[in-house]
């Protein structure tokens, strides 16, 4: 007698996730605007082979939402504090709406100036950078991302937060080709990451975070409930106190311990802003930017030809695979998605 299990994991096409995420983001009380752009996100996660930033943030997006840490129809406001700056005011929406408001006026502004900087304030994070500056760098700008977070991540020599997991992205454009990008947190590792570990009932290394007491510890809820450390040791600290400073105070925005005191306990994902720069190329060189480009190429093939990897190249094979697959979602994900919708 053959006894039937359960399946492990559900293929999905892509055209699947999204339709997921958009009716649950929906089904939680996010308006149309903002559940069209956050579902995007979540979609671009799945599809690259980022899950820690795919339809797991689902359940996070709707934490926030259910907390009151998210206005979940807030409505951005574009302005122009300066001629090569564009600022947005997300009204304590999620940022990826925001970003949608801005972006074009940003890319635009980058082109007349050469350079300009984005400023999203009263923004709500929970997803990655990456999307941001690869859009930027599809339309042939070189773009930096910097945000803050909760203050879950200990200072070099430290054992208790102070700052987010702070991440820092960079676009290159590299014409007929997928641009070179990369998105890292200057913590050891993303929350994610820890989260995913705890719900699995995984340990983590023993190098990824401290306990509430300040002690190295291999448990992820232990972590989650005590510090993260930085990667690099103070390398990675001064990233993150940079990151800080640059995505808080100088945008009139919070900094990671005040987006933390600002939660009150509730839960929700990070409150703050986020501070995206673009650079056309034929600012600095006009018309020999494709000469210039050319010798980047040059680089590139000087690291892959030794047999190393590019930032970004696990994420462009998943996504040629996922286009044409399909992905996998863990059936016990799936079931948690089902039970938020239905209110449980």
């Amino acid at each position: 007698m053959t006894i039937a299990t359960a399946p492990v994991s559900v293929r999905m096409t892509l055209a699947e996730v999204r339709a997921l995420a958009r009716r649950v983001l929906l089904q939680v009380g996010l308006s149309g605007d903002h559940a069209h752009a956050v579902a995007e996100t979540m979609v671009a996660g799945e599809r690259d082979g980022c899950t820690s930033h795919g339809l797991y943030r689902l359940l996070v997006a709707a934490k926030s939402i259910r907390a009151g840490t998210v206005v979940p129809d807030a409505i951005p406001l574009l302005s122009e504090p300066a001629r090569a700056l564009v600022r947005v005011d997300g009204g304590g929406g999620f940022a990826q709406l925001a970003f949608e408001t801005g972006r074009a006026m940003l890319a635009e502004k980058a082109r007349r100036y050469g350079i300009a900087a984005l400023a999203l304030n009263h923004v709500v994070h929970f997803a990655a950078l990456w999307p941001e500056v690869e859009w930027l760098a599809d339309e042939g700008l070189v773009a930096l991302a910097f945000t803050p977070s909760h203050a879950w991540v200990a200072p070099a020599g430290g054992t208790q937060p102070v700052f987010g997991t702070n991440p820092i992205a960079f676009g290159w454009p590299r014409p007929g080709r997928l641009p070179f990008v990369f998105d890292l947190a200057t913590s050891a590792v993303a929350r994610g990451e820890i989260e995913l570990h705890r719900r699995a009932g995984k340990p983590v290394p023993d190098d990824w975070g401290y306990d509430a007491a300040g002690q190295a510890t291999t448990d992820a809820e232990a972590v989650l409930a005590g510090a993260m450390r930085t990667f690099g040791g103070h390398k990675g600290s001064a990233l993150a106190a940079m990151v800080e400073l640059i995505a808080g105070p100088l945008i009139g925005d919070m900094t990671s311990a005040e987006s933390l005191a600002a939660d009150g306990g509730a839960g929700g994902s990070p409150l703050g802003g986020e501070l995206i720069v673009a650079i056309d190329p034929a600012g600095f060189l006009g018309d020999q930017v494709e000469a210039h480009l050319a010798r980047a190429e040059g680089m590139f093939a000087a690291i892959e030809g030794q047999g190393a990897r590019l930032p970004s190249q696990r994420r462009y094979a998943a996504r040629a695979q996922s286009m044409a697959h399909g992905v996998e979602i863990p059936a016990a994900l799936l079931a948690d998605i089902d039970a938020l919708a239905a209110g449980e």
